[in-house]
């Protein structure tokens, strides 16, 4: 799915909130500025001079976008803090510029809002050049952190394996409660599950594998993110308890009607509700934000990463599942010999 940067606020800040992509950018840019507080920054002259457009032009840009520019590190500099930039310019230009010397407030842009004003403006062909060798990078930055993929970049959360466990336990509830008290054939199984994919993230397994492009090997709770079989364990468990408590009372298999209006009910519970926004809300921002997928379904769910998830996913952190599944083979072991 091909990004515009300049129409989508939640790309631009999920490429900004990347430190890890932001770091090969930076390396990639080479832009010369000045030392100032541990950063580099650059002033808005020399901002114009690179993108090779008018002052005014960065000033309409700086008007229209103040919140999102100021939230990734535009600012305006007086006092104790514009007199230590001046220091930082004469020791790096070896004297001051005129107008810098006069001015009693200036602007400077650090790097993350360089990068930011470069994805919002369209009247500048090196603006345009910039955005393309930013997407380019992000792509190779996770995927080099990802081993070449992000198709079970759910997998590389340290969470994900105690989840997978849990959830594999709580569906054979689910399933074997489908078998001893559901009148119907084995299609009950795929149907059920489908009702909880839906209530939950909007999408039946077949329209989720279609946005992910899984293949046909691909198994589809392997790519789910923890959150979402945390919550997809306790449908399966408490609809279990439902399906046999219904059984008891009526003393024979439940018909498809009856199993319906089960679940409708079951459903439609509150304390469901801010599970399932959290669920939505990760599922679309993360599967956004690493796999380029759209769940069209939960586009109003979808917000920008924090630096914490880039951390989570693709950071020191997070590890390849054959890597953890090494580090846990003894705790997996004993929790096998118990049941």
């Amino acid at each position: 799915m091909g990004k515009d940067l300049t129409t989508s606020e939640i790309d631009r800040q999920n490429i900004l909130n990347n430190p890890y992509a932001l770091a090969e950018i930076e390396k990639a840019a080479g832009i010369q500025g000045i030392p100032f507080e541990g950063r580099t920054v650059v002033l808005k002259e020399q901002v114009a001079s690179f993108f090779e457009v008018t002052t005014r032009t960065v000033d309409n840009y700086l008007e229209k976008f103040a919140p999102e520019l100021g939230r990734n590190g535009y600012e305006v500099l007086r006092g104790n803090r514009l007199k230590t930039l001046k220091l930082a310019i004469q020791g790096t230009l070896g004297h001051e510029i005129d107008f810098v010397t006069k001015t009693t407030v200036l602007g400077v842009f650090d790097f993350r809002a360089f990068l930011n004003l470069a994805m919002l403006m369209t009247e500048s062909h090196r603006a345009g050049l910039v955005r393309q060798m930013i997407l380019d990078i992000v792509i190779d930055t996770i995927n080099a952190r990802t081993g070449g993929g992000t198709k079970y970049i759910n997998q590389r959360d340290e969470d994900f394996i105690h989840s997978a466990f849990i959830e594999d336990n709580y569906r054979k509830q689910f399933t074997d409660a489908l078998k001893d008290c559901v009148a119907m054939g084995n299609f009950k199984y795929s149907v059920y599950t489908d009702r909880i994919y839906v209530s939950i993230f909007r999408e039946k397994a077949k329209e989720y594998r279609k946005i992910l492009q899984l293949e046909g090997k691909d198994k589809v709770r392997d790519t789910f993110y923890s959150e979402v079989l945390d919550l997809i364990a306790s449908y399966e468990c408490g609809f279990a308890q439902e399906l046999r408590a219904a059984f008891a009372i009526n003393g024979k298999p439940l018909t498809a009607a009856e199993v319906d209006e089960l679940f409708r009910k079951f459903e439609a519970l509150p304390h469901w509700r801010p599970l399932i926004e959290k669920a939505r809300n990760k599922m679309a921002s993360r599967d956004l934000a690493f796999r380029d997928a759209l769940h069209l379904q939960l586009k109003d769910y979808v917000t920008p990463l924090a630096p914490s998830e880039f951390e989570r996913f693709i950071g020191e952190k997070s590890k390849e599942l054959a890597d953890r599944l090494e580090d846990v083979k003894d705790v997996m072991k004993r929790l096998k010999e118990r049941e």
